[in-house]
């Protein structure tokens, strides 16, 4: 399928190449290791809102999702280069590289055309983690991290547990992918 990257310099995202397909409503398996990289976390999601608070920017929306283990998401996405509508299911993965055996980043532009995690993906963007909080809403224990590409922002609230091995100013990859 089609790579599409966000001009933006900063994201991250991590899912596995076959796991997301056979996700439906099966477990997630958070911190696995996926086609030979390090996956963080990995979830299936479903958009319930688009641009709620009223539309910023020409060419960027931020989306509003729910997943079925009850994880919520809000993640700006550039809808110029990656269209998403409301009802819409994806696959999202953080990663803190797209090296399928899992080495770290060369700080060089690899133009090699060797296989990476991003070829699995549609939307693959680059960020830092800037903030990671734990929240209590009604009992329920829940991390919230929030990550910044370039100014695209994504803030995910899950169980403490699936957020663990994400912390403050890790560099990760956000990978997306439709499934319907």
């Amino acid at each position: 399928g089609t790579r599409l990257f966000s001009s933006l310099p900063s994201a991250s995202v991590r899912l596995p190449s076959e796991v997301g397909r056979d996700l439906q409503g099966a477990q997630r398996s958070t911190g696995a290791m996926a086609a030979g990289g390090v996956i963080v976390y990995e979830d299936i999601f479903e958009i319930l809102d688009q641009d709620a608070d009223g539309k910023r920017f020409d060419r960027v929306s931020r989306f509003r999702c729910r997943s079925a283990f009850e994880s919520d998401l809000q993640i700006d996405i550039n809808v110029d280069i990656y269209k998403l509508e409301i009802g819409t299911k994806f696959t999202l993965v953080l990663a803190p590289t797209l090296s399928l055996d899992g080495t770290p980043e060369d700080p060089a532009y690899d133009q090699s055309g060797k296989e990476s995690l991003a070829d699995s993906y549609e939307y693959v963007m680059y960020g830092k983690v800037f903030k990671k909080q734990d929240e209590n809403e009604g009992g329920i224990r829940r991390s919230a991290v929030t990550i910044s590409f370039g100014g695209l922002l994504m803030q995910l609230k899950a169980d403490p547990k699936n957020l663990q091995d994400v912390d403050i100013d890790n560099r990760l990859y956000v990978l997306i992918r439709k499934i319907s």
